[in-house]
């Protein structure tokens, strides 16, 4: 082994339809500035296939996990998702992956960060960028994590163990209001737009008003570049009235085309990353979709009537459909969102860089 490389344990995993390196808090840098470094370096970027890296020259396979012990006592573990950008080599830990989420439970309890039970364990996870708690709840049984199944979900070849997500209070994730702008509606360059913050901040246009039907493509949406350019100019107007600075540098808020379902579902979405339109969609854009749905006046409400909760809301993506579960505890209680995921272990071994690094307590603040 050369000795002028440096080397990180990392455990490669599938979680929905992402995958990535996860790693342990205490296996990287506590300096955020030469973490990122480190990870841009790890995962390749700057180049259209991450050639120099594990990244999959994607921005749903260039994506890490960050793990480490709780640090607030209504959780397990604590988890920052880092989406690492393919063809710039930046970093964003602004926006949560409900996809990447799924894989969090196995690998801490795999890891020893949480005692499994027979014949499942609920992990509750402290979601670091979002400071929200999501609660995991995994296969185990004879307390070991089985990743073989007959789950399927759209977007993943095959069938897994199932892993369901509860995620308990997800409204205002990013800017603390479920409406940041305080309207259920409004216009944004002569388009209809909800503005909405719940597991991730997105703005809602209706695909008719881009000039686009809405059951496209994904490459085809890709390369419609009056489409692209107008949806991102929206993005960025939106972004200033949620209060999100600079969202041309930043991946959020996300923005999401609505349609008519075409196959018997609540609704046909395009979720967009935000400059690539996802081949299925983000389990926090589901998430966010369907309580805009059963949120009174918004433009996703607008389309299907008021659903009263609980309700299942199923949205139809270019690889299927997500079902989103609605719950609540009493009338006036948060909305509770579930889903069903799978997860699948790919490899564990250790990643090599260049850079060398420093490892400390790491610090994390929260963004809530």
């Amino acid at each position: 082994m050369s000795n002028d490389l440096t080397s990180i344990p990392c455990v490669l995993m599938r979680g929905g339809t992402s995958k990535g390196p996860f790693f342990l808090a205490s296996d990287l840098p506590a300096d955020t500035a030469a973490r990122d470094r480190l990870l841009v370096e790890v995962m390749g970027s700057g180049h259209p296939l991450q050639i120099d890296g594990i990244g999959g020259g994607n921005a749903l396979t260039s994506k890490v996990a960050i793990i480490d012990k709780a640090s607030r006592e209504d959780a397990d573990v604590d988890y920052l998702f880092a989406q690492v950008k393919v063809e710039q080599r930046l970093v964003d830990t602004s926006p949560n992956c409900g996809n990447m989420l799924a894989a969090v439970g196995p690998y801490a309890i795999e890891r020893g960060l949480v005692q499994a039970h027979h014949p499942r364990t609920e992990v509750r996870i402290h979601n670091v960028n979002t400071g929200k708690v999501i609660v995991a709840t995994v296969e185990t049984p004879g307390g070991q994590v089985v990743y073989r199944g007959d789950t399927h979900i759209a977007g993943a070849p095959g069938g897994a163990a199932p892993v369901q997500l509860a995620f308990l209070d997800a409204a205002g994730a990013r800017t603390g209001k479920l409406l940041p702008s305080g309207h259920a509606m409004e216009q944004i360059d002569g388009a209809d737009v909800s503005l909405i913050d719940c597991a991730m901040p997105m703005v809602l246009i209706r695909a008719s008003d881009l000039g686009v039907q809405g059951g496209e493509s994904p490459a085809e949406l890709n390369a419609n570049r009056e489409l692209m350019a107008r949806m991102e100019a929206i993005r960025i107007q939106a972004g200033e009235r949620m209060g999100i600075a600079d969202a041309g540098n930043k991946v959020i808020p996300k923005p999401v085309l609505l349609s008519a379902p075409q196959h018997g579902g609540t609704l046909q979405v395009r979720y967009f990353m935000p400059h690539q339109c996802h081949t299925a969609l983000a389990i926090t854009g589901g998430v966010g979709i369907a309580t805009a749905v059963a949120t009174p006046g918004t433009l996703a409400n607008t389309f299907v009537g008021c659903d009263a909760v609980p309700t299942l809301i199923t949205l139809e993506h270019p690889s299927g459909a997500l079902d989103v579960g609605l719950s609540r505890s009493s009338e006036h209680a948060p909305v509770v969102a579930s889903v069903v995921r799978t997860a699948r272990r790919l490899f564990e071994g250790r990643v090599f860089a260049t850079t060398p690094i420093a490892t400390e307590t790491t610090q994390w603040t929260s963004a809530a």
